[in-house]
């Protein structure tokens, strides 16, 4: 009879669970994530670490800057247990807003300083440069950039392409501003304008330009040029670094971060460590054309070497690149956005 009484209170509480809304036992864990990371880009991995854990995650795509804006708003009545972001000055903003939770050490103690948040907050997943694609057909070595500065130059009137509404774009221009100051790149700005710079609504369109002969130069990220020789060797397209140090030659990060405050930390730690892994940042460098921002990762030919990278990037601390308002005040100012 006890025991009868005993099954019997199991199933009631049971019952209760399921109609308050309580997980059952074995019921898969959930984490949130909000993205600003294209879907066709990420979700293979996202994927293969629900098919690896038993836990899922809700993802919620979008825009950047808009998320981590979204982020700050919500506070602490946020649903989102992470965030994974395309440039680190979404990170760094939503670090300086305390919004970001600290990350255990062992998650980036081997990362080099270029690949993580100086304050432990967030740390990259993927790393990219800025870079031009070109049309080698037309394009002579005389033609050829030191500096992206040159482009405002009257041989380069009506040949480049830029995105100003693109967020990764908005990043360079804030990397800029910080190595060059505010006056020297309105001045900047106003002049590749007044040089008939192309406006293209992203970097893929600006590729697709310089194929197609609509302009001879395009400012743009390494990993889009690279998906399109991947389907044709022959895509009448190249691309090249500036001179080592330019500012042209930024290198940007895609990070993730947990949210503060989430009831959800330890399985989130459990993705990011997974998104670091070797078969993470293997795809993430051989289908997406990003770095690895791990060594032994297996480099794509398509790639220049990490280290040939690293040189040729400017020296910028990427915590400094959080006041994207500033930055598009001053593209406001110049009319561009």
């Amino acid at each position: 009879m006890q025991n009868k009484l005993i099954g019997l209170i199991v199933l009631v509480l049971i019952a209760a669970s399921g109609y308050l809304g309580i997980s059952a036992v074995n019921q898969p864990s959930t984490l949130t994530l909000y993205s600003g990371r294209g879907e066709s880009m990420v979700r293979p991995m996202i994927e293969r670490f629900e098919s690896k854990t038993d836990i899922n995650i809700d993802v919620r795509y979008g825009d950047t800057a808009q998320l981590a804006v979204l982020l700050q708003k919500e506070d602490g009545q946020t649903s989102a247990d992470l965030f994974w972001g395309q440039d680190a000055g979404a990170m760094a903003s939503l670090a300086k807003a305390d919004r970001l939770a600290t990350l255990p050490e062992s998650l980036y103690a081997d990362l080099p300083p270029t690949f993580r948040s100086r304050t432990g907050d967030w740390v990259a997943v993927t790393g990219r440069a800025r870079t031009f694609v070109y049309a080698p057909d037309r394009v002579s070595e005389h033609d050829m950039p030191e500096s992206v500065f040159e482009l405002t130059e009257p041989q380069y009137r009506g040949r480049v392409g830029w995105a100003p509404t693109n967020g990764s774009f908005q990043s360079f221009v804030t990397a800029m501003r910080h190595r060059h100051g505010d006056e020297r790149t309105l001045e900047w700005l106003r002049a590749m304008d007044d040089n008939d710079a192309r406006i293209f609504p992203n970097n893929s369109s600006q590729v697709e330009g310089v194929a197609d002969g609509a302009i001879d130069f395009g400012l743009v990220n390494n990993y889009y040029l690279p998906h399109y020789k991947a389907n044709n060797e022959a895509y009448p397209a190249e691309q090249a670094f500036f001179e080592a140090g330019d500012i042209g030659n930024l290198v940007n990060v895609a990070g993730t971060g947990i949210i503060k405050g989430t009831d959800n930390r330890e399985n989130a730690i459990r993705f990011i460590r997974f998104l670091l892994s070797p078969e993470a940042q293997e795809y993430f460098t051989q289908q997406v054309h990003e770095y690895p921002v791990r060594g032994g990762v297996d480099r794509n030919p398509e790639l220049k070497p990490l280290d040939e990278l690293l040189k040729a990037a400017p020296k910028i601390d990427l915590n400094e690149l959080e006041d994207l308002e500033a930055t598009l005040d001053l593209l406001r100012e110049a009319n561009l956005i």
